[in-house]
């Protein structure tokens, strides 16, 4: 059977062609359409508050070997240590709130931040979900769990970076304001682990200014949503301001 001129051709025997590759890179620095308002705001910044406290108490319930300053938050919640259960919890809110977060800025973020950070709230419930091991040299632990933990840390590590640096491109792509904080984390994000890796018996302060940073530039795309919901009961049928589109 011939194929008439204006019949589209058919992907080869066996293959098919995937969602993702009919994205292009515009489309991945442009935001997911979406006529659903947003009214998650409480409820993320409840999550994030509850992950900061919970960070920033769990050292002072630790054992008197433990240093804030030269023990990580990973420690405060390691394998067999009383009490860890509250630096966890603090991984965990932090996690629920991003991938809150990411689902609720959808009409905001780029399609690669939106993924991008939500695989970093993913990654921070598995750090909750697998121990460090404990910063005393006697105590017994998993290794395997130990191993999991450092991988899905580092791993969250990449995906914020790339998820703030997808947050810039798009940003830069429509003249949004916010470049320069975007700029200031990426830095930060970038330098302070290295810096952490030059000096010994700091990795606990080095970390939760790590974290600290991460928290204002959360907290910053959260004030989105106060945005969004204003927006919502106006007009649901146009992009938003916030979204990126010129």
């Amino acid at each position: 059977m011939r194929v008439r001129p204006n019949q589209a051709a058919e992907p080869a025997a066996g293959t098919c062609p995937t969602f993702v590759d009919t994205l292009t890179v515009s489309d991945w620095l442009s935001p997911t359409p979406s006529n659903e308002p947003s009214r998650a705001m409480p409820a993320v910044a409840v999550l994030l508050v509850i992950s900061a406290v919970s960070l920033g108490i769990a050292p002072l319930l630790m054992p008197p070997t433990y240093s804030w300053i030269a023990n990580g938050t990973s420690e405060s919640a390691a394998q067999g240590v009383m009490h860890a259960w509250v630096a966890r919890l603090g991984f965990l809110a932090f996690g629920l709130g991003v991938c809150w977060l990411a689902g609720a800025l959808k009409r905001v973020w780029a399609r690669a931040a939106l993924w991008l950070h939500a695989a970093f709230g993913v990654l921070m419930i598995a750090t909750a979900a697998f121990s460090h091991r404990p910063w005393a040299p006697d105590v017994q632990f998993d290794p395997v769990e130990d191993t999991l933990h450092s991988f899905t840390a580092t791993a969250m590590g990449f995906a914020f970076s790339f998820g703030v640096l997808a947050r810039l491109m798009q940003r830069g792509r429509v003249g949004e304001s916010g470049r320069v904080f975007d700029g200031v984390t990426l830095v930060a994000a970038t330098v302070i682990p290295l810096v952490m890796a030059s000096f010994e018996g700091l990795d606990g302060v080095i970390q939760r200014l790590m974290f600290l940073v991460a928290y204002f530039w959360y907290a910053r795309e959260t004030l989105l949503l106060r945005q969004l919901g204003r927006e919502a009961p106006n007009n649901t049928s146009q992009p938003t301001p916030a979204s990126g589109r010129g």
